[in-house]
């Protein structure tokens, strides 16, 4: 979606199950980064003639992707750049402080992009600290200013020459 990548999973089965049923229990048994954004009902899993799933015969999942969590605006100034850098990496419209990072679409490598864009806002986050804590208010209480400051003072003293 809008050139991010996301995990989507597929439900078939005789019993009628409902998708948010599932997805709690997605939850509750995987690592947040492995469960599905979006989930879809399917009546069958499309197959090739080896038997194999046909993916490309799979249809594009409807809707939004999966937070879990209700709409929380950031409240702080920590919570609001999170907020912003997570929306210009992630590609999402909104982020709450109770979105989690793995569950709108972030991996290892978009963790490294908000990583550098909170350096370039003058923060800076561990990377462990956002796999532990992937929530805009959990990891802003990780997140620790930084002020780089180059020494301005006059330089005095012999120099060789160079090439």
């Amino acid at each position: 979606e809008r050139g991010h990548k996301y995990l989507c999973g597929y439900i078939t089965g005789a019993t009628e199950l409902r998708i948010e049923e599932v997805q709690a229990e997605l939850e509750d048994k995987l690592p947040a980064h492995m469960v599905p954004a979006r989930l879809m009902r399917l009546e069958a899993i499309p197959l090739t003639s080896n038997g194999k799933i046909d993916r490309k015969a799979l249809p594009e999942p409807e809707g939004s992707i999966h937070t879990g969590a209700a709409y929380v605006a950031p409240r702080t100034k920590v919570e609001q750049v999170l907020a912003a850098v997570w929306a210009g990496v992630l590609g999402v419209e909104a982020v709450g402080t109770q979105d989690n990072f793995f569950e709108l679409g972030g991996d290892s490598i978009k963790a490294l992009q908000v990583s550098s864009r909170l350096l370039q806002a003058g923060y800076r986050l561990e990377m462990k600290d956002l796999f532990s804590h992937p929530t805009v208010s959990a990891l802003a209480l990780k997140v620790q200013s930084v002020t780089r400051l180059a020494d301005q003072s006059e330089v005095v003293g012999a120099v060789k020459l160079t090439p």
